[in-house]
């Protein structure tokens, strides 16, 4: 469903307008997308967040498919994919086994996918709050930020290399923008207000989850909502509303609408919402803005 969502937002520069390095260019973020899903999937399955359904990567690949801009814009995907390898790394901190190197890897992860897109650096509190449930030795404390300078150095060599100038924070830096005007559109009204009432649905679901949890994945659980927050900041303070900035939200929603979905009692609503989710992308191609 998302692939065909996909090539179809993408078919005039990827197929029309042919050029070879651009074609590459587009396939490669095609296939970070792809693995994206199987990233959810794989985080989901193997930290128990949810249950072996196949629901977390069919409500993630609505959320994207409801918004055609989200599709188009190639460095948010990169981003949101490498989010969701540092987020596999920080959950993956309750094995207690490498932990600093999984600290290193994580926010190494978000470092980098903050060149793509800046306000993702706010996930690297994510990273710190894994530290604070798993791990809260003094050292580790100092992990992300040797992380950062490394990917800065790192950066920076390239930059000189080819450019032959530093990389400053101002080539780094989006501002940020309250202006949600795009959102009054129909176009991006309908799904967001549909994705919103679910997520205040699914969250009351959620909480009930977390206070039956066992002491062991209560503080995954516990992780997926900080990211959740996290996913709301980034778009908030996103330089531009046009859907796209909602990944970073759509990755934790997925898994906390999953566990709804996977445990509601009320079977014939939970059918009967699953097949407006479903019809939702498709719905939205035929509104007008």
């Amino acid at each position: 469903m998302l692939s065909g969502f996909f090539i179809s937002a993408n078919f005039q520069n990827w197929f029309l307008d042919f050029e070879i390095f651009k074609f590459f260019k587009i396939l490669g973020v095609f296939l970070c997308l792809m693995f994206s899903l199987f990233l959810l999937n794989f985080v989901a399955k193997k930290n128990d967040l949810t249950q072996r359904s196949a629901y977390k990567v069919l409500l993630f690949s609505v959320f994207c498919a409801s918004f055609l801009s989200l599709l188009k814009d190639y460095n948010i995907i990169i981003s949101a994919t490498l989010i969701l390898m540092a987020l596999r790394r920080i959950i993956s901190l309750k094995s207690q086994i490498s932990v600093q190197k999984k600290i290193f890897d994580a926010a190494l992860w978000i470092c980098i996918a903050s060149l793509f897109y800046f306000w993702s650096i706010l996930f690297l509190l994510i990273v710190f709050g894994g530290i604070v449930i798993y791990s809260p030795r003094p050292k580790n404390w100092l992990i992300p930020i040797v992380s950062a300078v490394c990917v800065y150095m790192i950066y920076c060599s390239i930059n000189l290399l080819v450019k032959d100038q530093f990389y400053l924070f101002s080539n780094w830096y989006q501002d940020y923008n309250f202006n949600f005007s795009n959102y009054q559109s129909f176009k991006f009204l309908t799904p967001i207000s549909i994705i919103l009432a679910l997520t205040v649905w699914s969250l009351v679901y959620y909480f009930s989850i977390i206070r039956k949890a066992g002491v062991s994945l209560r503080p995954s659980l516990n992780l997926i909502l900080f990211t959740l927050i996290i996913g709301i900041a980034v778009g908030v303070l996103a330089p531009s509303k046009n859907g796209s900035e909602l990944i970073f939200f759509f990755i934790p929603l997925s898994i906390i609408v999953s566990n709804y979905f996977d445990n509601g009692r009320d079977k014939i609503f939970r059918e009967i919402l699953l097949i407006i989710l479903i019809l939702m992308p498709f719905g939205v191609l035929f509104i007008q803005d």
